[in-house]
């Protein structure tokens, strides 16, 4: 849609868009017999669990540094757990590191064009000074990869930009596609496990394509990448009626990927391209995807109206799945000991998370979905969520049984007439409490 849709979960235009949608919908549902789990009916039933803590609000306005909260990433000290941290993107504001209070820690401001909005975490690179563990950012401003050294006591820090600074763009052939801003998205990072070696795999904002990219060392301790490959996913599809369907947008966009994980123990990349559903493959991106999971909106028709700049739907043929309404969003793993575990990934049409068998012999079936509820007046859940972390380690007295971080796209109580976004910080055992009760 128009650069706003595109934008954080908070935008006017994706509220509208899937009121637009729903009404449609639930017109047409007069008509036809359409399953109840389709229309997304039953959310309302999931369990919800309250958070501990959440982070001061960020604003998106000049008063605020133009900051957006987008997507966390949690970082384990190992030497002192309850002095672990959340790295988090902000868009044009740069980078924050919270504690696990949910208190600033440290704001890095983004590079001149930069707007920074994935982040996820590299653990031991080796280099020329010694083995670090990194944060990896998307910059989509510059399209390009911005890599932080974590160190929780380095002055000044605890992240040191180390970005190689003959680093190029992921996908851009110079400024005037950059200036387009099809660029760096979504990423994930992936360490190989049979070579050590280490990856960022991200994805292209209004494409459908996917890059893997090796993190490579430097001279002078500086970090850099080169591509391996890319693979590019489907951008319309052949629905069981025989039918051509693609997901309705603003004439030249393709349906884009944004949440991603990767499962360090299977080697799979999930990931969730936004109004089509989740899939799988293998993270060095040698094998054909695999779509897992469908969001409700999946086949249903819509036209976009260039003057209101939103998509007008039509009857729902039924052809979606039961448990994510678009956008799917944030990806991230709930590991347990044995391979066990869940993939959770943002439901953020409906407020939601669903939770998916992690063992490839279950075929990733869906286990379970939950919300993230207010706990006060002043400390609320989580609405329009984009990006979530989960880390399934202690991290001391606070999260004995591990974190989970997830964006708030609508941070409450509201500061006037401004939008707050901001992220929800949630006992981990909570969550594993309220779904496998």
């Amino acid at each position: 849609m128009s650069p706003a849709r595109r934008s954080p979960c908070v935008t006017t235009t994706r509220r509208t868009r899937h009121a637009v949608l729903a009404s449609a919908t639930a017109l047409a549902a007069l008509a036809v017999a359409v399953p109840a789990q389709a229309l997304g009916t039953g959310t309302a039933a999931l369990p919800g669990v309250t958070p501990r803590a959440e982070t001061p609000a960020l604003y998106d306005d000049e008063a605020g540094g133009n900051a957006d909260a987008d997507d966390p990433a949690i970082w384990r000290n190992a030497a002192d757990p309850g002095r672990s941290l959340v790295v988090a993107t902000a868009k044009e504001g740069g980078l924050r590191v919270y504690d696990l209070d949910a208190r600033p820690v440290q704001s890095i401001s983004a590079p001149a064009g930069g707007r920074f909005n994935n982040v996820d975490l590299v653990h031991g690179l080796k280099l020329p000074t010694g083995r670090a563990d990194l944060a990896v950012t998307t910059d989509r401003g510059n399209d390009r990869l911005r890599i932080h050294r974590i160190d929780r006591d380095a002055p000044g820090g605890p992240l040191v930009d180390i970005t190689d600074p003959a680093a190029p763009p992921v996908f851009s052939a110079g400024q005037s596609e950059i200036d387009e801003q099809r660029t760096a998205y979504g990423l994930a990072t992936w360490t190989d496990r049979a070579t050590g070696r280490s990856y960022a795999l991200v994805s292209r904002r209004e494409r459908t394509s996917i890059a893997l990219l090796e993190l490579t060392a430097a001279a002078g301790g500086t970090v850099g990448y080169r591509k391996v490959r890319t693979l590019d996913l489907p951008a319309s599809f052949r629905l069981p009626d025989g039918s051509s369907w693609a997901p309705c947008a603003e004439p030249g966009e393709l349906p884009q990927v944004e949440g991603m994980v990767v499962d360090p123990a299977s080697g799979m990349l999930y990931a969730g391209q936004e109004d089509v559903g989740i899939w799988r493959m293998r993270a060095d991106l040698t094998s054909a995807p695999r779509l897992i999971d469908r969001v409700r909106e999946y086949g249903v028709p819509a036209v976009y109206d260039a003057e209101t700049e939103e998509c007008a739907a039509g009857a729902d043929p039924g052809f979606g799945g039961d448990h994510v309404s678009a956008d799917v969003e944030g990806l991230t793993l709930l590991t347990e000991s044995g391979g066990d575990g869940y993939l959770l990934a943002s439901s953020q049409g409906d407020d939601t998370f669903a939770l998916y068998d992690r063992e490839l012999e279950d075929a990733n079936e869906y286990e379970a979905g939950f919300r993230v509820t207010a706990a006060s007046a002043t400390l609320d859940g989580s609405e329009e969520c984009d990006g979530a972390a989960a880390l399934s380690a202690p991290l001391g007295a606070k999260y004995p049984n591990g974190l989970l971080v997830v964006q708030d796209g609508h941070e409450t109580p509201a500061d006037g007439d401004r939008t707050g976004t901001g992220f929800t910080f949630v006992d981990l055992g909570d969550v594993l409490a309220a779904v496998e009760d």
